[in-house]
């Protein structure tokens, strides 16, 4: 057998709903600021973005998400990370292997990274673009968020409301 009969790979309506674009909040709600990616998805008003883009709570879907990913050209992710920085500090990332994401991703730095592992392999990466928003302790069983990392949700989504209608022009 051939390799592009094995490994011929189509766009699945069902995981992606036609669209291009996955916009994807993950963390553990329960974690205080981790949770600060899934808090943003929640809070998301879509009215404000360009039409056809999915939105997606992935928790900590983990290998879960690996469906709604590779079935989107561009994903872009917001998710906590403790790089010491100051809490609320949003950087902009564009990993294209798993080397790419940072180490100090906070709860889910593993599987980010396998799943690129198993994106790249199987040829279905997408472009990646990866929000951070840094924090400095994760707090069981606590469901709020610090005052600069929520206040760090509005700023990321302005960003990401014009990083989305720059990729829907492109």
């Amino acid at each position: 057998m051939n390799k592009e009969a094995v490994m011929t790979h189509q766009i699945d309506e069902f995981h992606s709903n036609g669209n291009d674009i996955l916009v994807l909040g993950i963390g553990n709600y329960l974690m205080g600021d981790e949770g600060v990616g899934v808090h943003f998805i929640n809070r998301i008003d879509s009215s404000k973005f360009p039409n056809k883009i999915s939105f997606i709570d992935g928790g900590t879907g983990g290998f879960t998400l690996i469906p709604y990913i590779e079935n989107h050209r561009k994903v872009i992710i917001v998710d906590a990370t403790m790089d010491g920085k100051e809490d609320g500090t949003i950087t902009l990332l564009k990993p294209k292997f798993s080397k790419d994401f940072p180490i100090a991703l906070s709860g889910h730095n593993f599987g980010l990274k396998d799943m690129v592992e198993i994106l790249t392999l199987f040829e279905t990466m997408p472009e990646i673009y990866l929000f951070t928003i840094t924090i400095s302790k994760m707090e069981p069983m606590f469901m709020e968020l610090s005052p600069k990392v929520d206040a760090a949700i509005e700023n990321v989504t302005e960003k990401i409301i014009q990083l989305t209608l720059e990729l829907k022009n492109n």
